[in-house]
């Protein structure tokens, strides 16, 4: 037996671009944050070819999950054609050629910055968030050991109370991105930086959720059909961004989350933020393909069963 005949031929890199010890050590961890909804676990964040801050979690775990029958999509706040969302995309393609797709519906692995999609995803769909901070507690408690300690004890409390004193400076909940959320009665997380849009998405959704930051060496997951209850108190309900009356500009979508686009002469423009879904409404207008799928608001309001 020769020594060429023990070993592999030689590659640039392994399959996924992560080693085979980083991606044990990612498995056990998810397996852990799906056995645990909410709660964070630490794990040994790798060097990416990216800068720390632009997704090198989420794009950790997404190398982990992919195979060459995966099809992947990479979203950066709601768009897919942004410069951030394409080279994580034809990365993840070129190091492990899995398909790349832009439609949500044909996606099995979608990571993404900021946004849950619009349509509904089901059972057979993973979703990777990046996450910059995934620590609810920060804001209240900078001493990490003692927020641990806090969650260890379900104590919240400084949480509610934040949420009081913005209700009687500001007359409502000021906070925006970043909710934090109850998982399973159990856990607080903070759910990512996506809009309190779509907060309600996660509530018992059919797929799994992965969030993960690669900064903070953490990540924490919400498994399918899984609790998930913003913070609110019993006479003041949870509200979502009014942007049910606003129309986007060139799909002529209404009912959805939007961003403002400012113009010449203080104009103001609204665009729906899921560029795949605009693109679908497009193409199904001029008769060249397929409306959108089935959404998680219709009209402004959220639905809890499909349409």
């Amino acid at each position: 037996m020769s020594l060429a005949a023990l070993t592999r031929p030689w590659a640039d890199h392994s399959y996924g671009f992560l080693d085979a010890s980083a991606k044990r050590e990612l498995r056990r961890a998810m397996v852990k944050a799906i056995a645990v909804p909410g709660c964070q676990i630490p794990y040994a964040s790798r060097e990416v070819p990216m800068a720390r801050g632009w997704g090198t979690g989420g794009l950790q775990v997404t190398l982990t999950l992919v195979n060459p029958r995966s099809v992947v999509k990479v979203i950066d706040q709601g768009a897919d054609d942004s410069v951030n969302a394409a080279s994580i995309r034809r990365f993840i393609a070129r190091v492990s050629g899995a398909a790349q797709s832009c439609d949500t519906t044909e996606a099995t692995l979608i990571q993404s910055r900021h946004r849950v999609p619009e349509e509904r995803m089901t059972e057979d769909q993973i979703l990777v968030l990046q996450v910059p901070n995934p620590e609810p507690l920060r804001p209240v408690e900078p001493d990490m050991s003692r927020a641990r300690q806090m969650h260890a004890d379900a104590d919240y409390a400084r949480l509610w109370l934040v949420l009081y004193e913005q209700i009687v400076r500001s007359g409502r909940v000021m906070q925006g991105a970043s909710y934090p959320a109850l998982v399973n009665g159990r856990h607080v997380m903070t759910p990512s930086p996506i809009p309190r849009w779509d907060l309600p998405k996660l509530h018992r959704a059919r797929h799994l959720t992965i969030l993960s930051a690669g900064r903070e060496k953490r990540l924490f997951a919400v498994p399918p059909y899984t609790d998930v209850a913003p913070l609110v108190f019993d006479d003041i309900p949870f509200k979502v961004e009014d942007h049910g009356g606003l129309s986007c500009y060139r799909s002529g979508l209404s009912g959805y989350f939007m961003n403002e686009i400012p113009m010449e002469g203080g104009a103001i423009r609204h665009e729906v933020s899921d560029s795949e879904l605009g693109a679908k409404a497009i193409r199904h207008a001029e008769a060249s393909g397929d409306g959108p799928a089935p959404t998680w608001y219709s009209e402004g309001r959220f639905q809890h069963e499909p349409a």
